[in-house]
């Protein structure tokens, strides 16, 4: 099995100012020289984290889906981001999984962050996402589906390798964050990438990033650092995935159920 190659760009937003974002992690994106096979945008990165969704949010398979789309082929890679969808009469935080062949998935945010009134301006999708590429399992989840391990569960089959959290995470917060993402990793025997914006929004809540990237053994091996304007890539072994999963078979013992 290949190797897979993931680029975090942890960065500021620009408050609802869905050209100005697009510009900048456009340029973000095009400072990156080494091949990656994808890039992890933080959580609504058009708008940052609104709740202005009648006024800001896209139709679905508007300008943020059709920027990512174009950014994917150019880059030949993934890219992966959550923006603010209008669909239908509802809204919804909703990740898309933009592919370089002009195809793509998606996955509407399940945990609706109630202390920041989400529930009251969003729809909880209702369905999670695995997508494979280069044979790997993916599941991309959003920002507060990280509180919540049985969402986030793997099975015994292992239903994925992988696990993806897009964030608006608040600096105050960043310890549950930091710590989260290695349990995650952790229980579910798997890497876990966990990208987070830096910067103040509009209503005056500061960001720290604190963007990393976690081995199956809860081991930080990302080195972006907190408050700072960084993009990284590093390379993820399935070799090292599966030779720890044989030698340390944990989900051979989990517990089963369904999601009601």
């Amino acid at each position: 099995m290949q190797d897979l190659s993931i680029t975090t760009i942890q960065t500021h937003l620009i408050w609802e100012d869905v050209d100005k974002n697009l510009s900048h992690i456009d340029a973000k994106i095009n400072e990156i020289k080494n091949n990656t096979d994808i890039i992890v945008l933080p959580e609504m990165f058009t708008t940052g984290f609104t709740m202005n969704s009648n006024r800001l949010a896209e139709t679905h398979g508007g300008k943020g889906l059709q920027w990512m789309l174009e950014k994917a082929k150019q880059k030949n890679c993934i890219i992966v981001g959550s923006i603010s969808v209008k669909n239908a009469d509802e809204y919804y935080n909703r990740l898309y999984w933009a592919k370089p062949d002009g195809s793509y998935e998606y996955y509407d945010k399940r945990h609706l962050f109630r202390m920041g009134n989400e529930h009251q301006h969003y729809s909880a999708g209702s369905k999670k996402l695995i997508v494979e590429h280069k044979g790997w399992k993916i599941c991309p989840l959003v920002c507060y589906d990280l509180r919540f391990p049985v969402w986030s569960r793997n099975r015994k089959e292992n239903t994925y390798d992988v696990l993806i959290y897009v964030a608006n995470w608040p600096e105050v917060r960043s310890y549950p964050w930091k710590q989260l993402l290695i349990a995650r990793a952790i229980e579910n025997q798997c890497y876990v990438v966990g990208v987070n914006r830096i910067g103040d929004d509009g209503n005056n809540i500061k960001h720290s990033g604190d963007t990393s990237i976690i081995n199956p053994r809860g081991e930080i091996i990302s080195k972006t650092k907190a408050n700072e304007d960084q993009s990284e890539t590093l390379s993820l072994s399935f070799n090292y995935l599966h030779e720890f999963r044989k030698l340390f078979p944990v989900m051979m013992d989990g517990d089963e159920f369904d999601f009601k």
